[in-house]
């Protein structure tokens, strides 16, 4: 089974023009590969006062996506987690205390995801971690030592009379 993946903009402008044509929406989902209650759901939720408008529909459905995402956390407990680095306080040492004293469960990991992508925006959290090190190792990542670069099969070699008796 297939994983679902959401509509793009291009299959909304295929859909479009499909109906336009006058295809049924069963035609429709045959013809993008895609189950025919996909495109009822999305001719039914992304339609205005002026019927099924592809870039419409694309901004309503982005709309939807944004408005789902909500952030785990509150603004008064990064300022507190802010706070804490400040001071070099280790990612650990904060988990531990906010589980502590207000019971919130943040993981230490989370921290790091939130110094990091300060540090993308142009904070300067990433000066108070305590290893100061160019690339973290992510752990469950495909490990690259012991690869050697353009190398050939064994099958693919040449046949050598040497070593075969």
């Amino acid at each position: 089974m297939k994983a679902y993946t959401q509509l793009t903009r291009e299959e909304r402008y295929q859909i479009y023009v499909l109906k336009q044509a006058d295809h049924n929406q069963s035609e429709i989902a045959v013809m993008i590969g895609r189950h025919r209650s996909t495109i009822s759901r999305e001719l039914s939720r992304n339609r205005g006062m002026r019927g099924y408008r592809p870039r419409q529909a694309h901004h309503l459905a982005l709309e939807r996506r944004k408005a789902k995402v909500r952030p785990r956390f509150g603004g008064s407990i990064w300022t507190k987690v802010e706070l804490l680095i400040q001071r070099d306080w280790s990612q650990e040492q904060i988990s531990g205390r906010l589980r502590a004293e207000e019971g919130i469960r943040i993981s230490h990991e989370y921290i790091y995801q939130y110094i990091y992508a300060d540090k993308r925006a142009g904070g300067e959290l990433y000066r108070h971690l305590r290893c100061q090190k160019k690339r973290r190792k992510r752990y469950g990542a495909y490990d690259r030592r012991g690869v050697i670069r353009n190398r050939v099969s064994i099958d693919e070699r040449p046949v050598t009379g040497r070593g075969i008796r």
